[in-house]
């Protein structure tokens, strides 16, 4: 009889020559369990997937209740389905007018193909600008906007009339012309091992995009729905895109994306040719369900609110010579060390520990935190004092 880790390696495609190989068979809250049953502090949320913890009761409570309702009807777009506009429209009520009109999708990925989509038909353009080490996605349009060489070597050729920013570089605006259709930018790079953007750069970001009627695209993927302290990382600019993405976090678990833009610039997908953009699985019944559950527990409990503070908590109690910087806002953090080879080997003794994290693609000498946003400052506490302890051992 062959073991589940041995059945994973003959039959499930792999991703990395050396997979971590953890079996895990259960999850609650902030805790993922093995197949000892040891229980493990999950301080990545599944990349920043799970906001309210695993298995969050609301949530699994609206999978169910739509689970025997009724789950895949139609391609998305043709059917009221109750799920999918309550969502839709909960997601308006709290987001400014102009992001009123949602496309609901199965990932990040296929957002932000969408949004490309999008923006060359509202526009009539061609041209794209993205940031330097920014992650937008593994697909061919995604990875387009991904000037890293590394991750796409062997895949290309990939969309031509793609540029590149540096993120936070004011005089690379110069490069946004009216012949862009669309900026795509992080409010905070994710992959870049969490790089906040700055006030001024995000304002005068805006307004170059507006004076050259360029659609500015938002790509919180990571940082919606609370991550970064506010629910979306815009407000901690006073700028609002024209588009914003959202995956990862906004299902409590369950697959889900969108692209959210105002109704005029949407309806250009539904004419001229009809079928502007399709998808079969898009919007799922149990998934929306699943998402306004996890947005009504954000909402509800005030759970953001809190994440400001619990950010700083790590900051003020990771201190250690080893530590280069810590970088983020609320729970979307970098803890950097000198290197990969020293990055990777606290992770492994904090795996051995109880304690889950890993690196960041763009920046692979930084721990990644972004814990379940339920996570108590007791845990917290818990959690730094692993990680230090495995610092010391390491570091010597």
């Amino acid at each position: 009889m062959l073991t589940q880790r041995q059945l994973f390696l003959q039959h499930n495609a792999q991703t990395s020559p050396e997979p971590l190989m953890l079996e895990f068979v259960r999850a609650k809250g902030v805790y993922i369990y093995d197949s000892s049953d040891k229980k493990h502090l999950d301080l990545i949320a599944g990349i920043g997937v799970s906001n309210v913890g695993h298995c969050h009761p609301a949530v699994v409570e609206a999978i169910k209740a739509q689970a025997e309702t009724y789950m895949h009807l139609m391609v998305y777009g043709e059917y009221v389905q109750t799920p999918q506009v309550n969502f839709a429209k909960a997601l308006a009520d709290i987001l400014p007018k102009n992001l009123s009109c949602t496309y609901f999708l199965n990932s990040g990925t296929e957002a932000v193909e969408g949004a490309m989509k999008l923006a060359k038909r509202y526009t009539g353009r061609k041209g794209f600008i993205a940031c330097k080490n920014a992650y937008h996605g593994s697909t061919q349009g995604a990875e387009s906007l991904m000037e890293s060489d590394f991750y796409s070597s062997g895949y290309g050729p990939f969309l031509p009339n793609v540029s590149f920013i540096q993120h936070n570089n004011l005089v690379d605006l110069e490069k946004i012309t009216d012949e862009i259709a669309a900026v795509f930018i992080e409010p905070i790079q994710g992959e870049a091992g969490i790089r906040v953007a700055d006030l001024e750069y995000m304002q005068a970001l805006r307004a170059k995009c507006t004076a050259t009627k360029t659609l500015l695209i938002f790509d919180e993927i990571q940082s919606g729905f609370g991550r970064s302290g506010k629910m979306f990382a815009f407000e901690h600019y006073d700028v609002v895109p024209d588009v914003l993405l959202l995956a990862k976090g906004i299902g409590g678990g369950m697959p889900i994306g969108a692209f959210i833009s105002s109704l005029e610039i949407m309806s250009v997908l539904s004419h001229s040719p009809i079928l502007g953009h399709m998808t079969t699985f898009g919007g799922h019944p149990v998934c929306c369900a699943a998402g306004l559950a996890t947005l009504r527990t954000l909402v509800d409990n005030k759970i953001v609110d809190q994440v400001e503070e619990k950010g700083q908590l790590f900051k003020t109690l990771l201190k250690h010579p080893a530590i280069k910087e810590i970088r983020g806002k609320g729970l979307m953090l970098a803890v950097e060390f000198e290197n990969f080879d020293i990055n990777k080997k606290i992770i492994d003794a904090c795996i051995l520990d109880g304690v889950l994290s890993d690196w960041f693609l763009h920046c692979s000498n930084s721990m990644r935190i972004a814990p379940p946003l339920i996570i108590t400052k007791q845990e917290i506490e818990e959690a730094c004092e692993i990680i230090l302890k495995n610092i010391n051992l390491v570091s010597g």
